[in-house]
């Protein structure tokens, strides 16, 4: 059917996130988390860099990959953010490939990032969360043609591929899923290469944040 090469709706690239006002989400053990929106999240995070010193993290910042650098470059240009807040985000407990998902999820459901970072942190997954929040198949999915290896996503793939748009709600995605499209949106879109190339790459590399410098390099 026609609609399967044709970008759904939020395939473009998206408008700076507003910022949310208060909000207040249950965990999956039923505890209430309230936050104010996406700075509360920014200052949380960097008081827990103080506790570290300020004169360790600038080292730090001085030693990490260059790969990582360029790899977190792209993502505030994606989700057009300054670098200041994309470094105190990499302060965050999370993987860094775990990143674009918190973000992504947060500008298509407006609630705050740091709502999201700490539901994530509480043993939620990011297909949960996905799901949770409304952030469903069409939101997420990539535009490559019927005969392209979808590697790592071919389980999801055969879902897109085997029910009409208008059914994609129903389509369950792993957390791994969710990360794995958000990063191929991400790489496609900053780096101008097509969703399937990125995707036969994926299946080669360790990590999305090292993909991003194999094709760079």
């Amino acid at each position: 059917c026609c609609h399967r090469d044709r970008a759904p709706r939020g395939f473009s690239h998206p408008e700076p996130y507003p910022g949310p006002k208060r909000v207040s989400v249950e965990d999956s053990n039923g505890q209430e988390h309230s936050w104010g929106g996406r700075m509360d999240w920014i200052r949380g995070i960097a008081w827990a860099g103080i506790a570290v010193g300020l004169l360790a993290h600038g080292a730090e910042a001085q030693d990490r990959p260059s790969t990582e650098d360029a790899y977190f470059r792209a993502v505030a240009e994606f989700f057009r953010l300054p670098a200041s807040e994309i470094s105190i985000m990499r302060d965050s407990a999370l993987p860094a490939h775990e990143i674009p998902a918190v973000l992504f999820i947060a500008e298509r459901a407006g609630v705050s990032p740091e709502a999201l970072d700490a539901l994530r942190r509480a043993g939620d997954g990011w297909g949960d969360l996905a799901r949770r929040y409304g952030v469903g198949g069409e939101a997420l999915h990539l535009p490559i043609s019927d005969s392209a290896d979808a590697g790592r996503l071919e389980a999801a793939y055969r879902q897109f591929r085997s029910l009409p748009l208008e059914n994609w709600s129903e389509i369950v995605l792993t957390g791994d899923d969710v990360i794995a499209l958000v990063n191929v949106r991400l790489l496609s879109q900053t780096l101008g290469v097509p969703p399937a190339e990125i995707l036969a790459r994926a299946g080669t590399s360790t990590s999305f944040v090292e993909l991003y410098g194999e094709l760079i390099s």
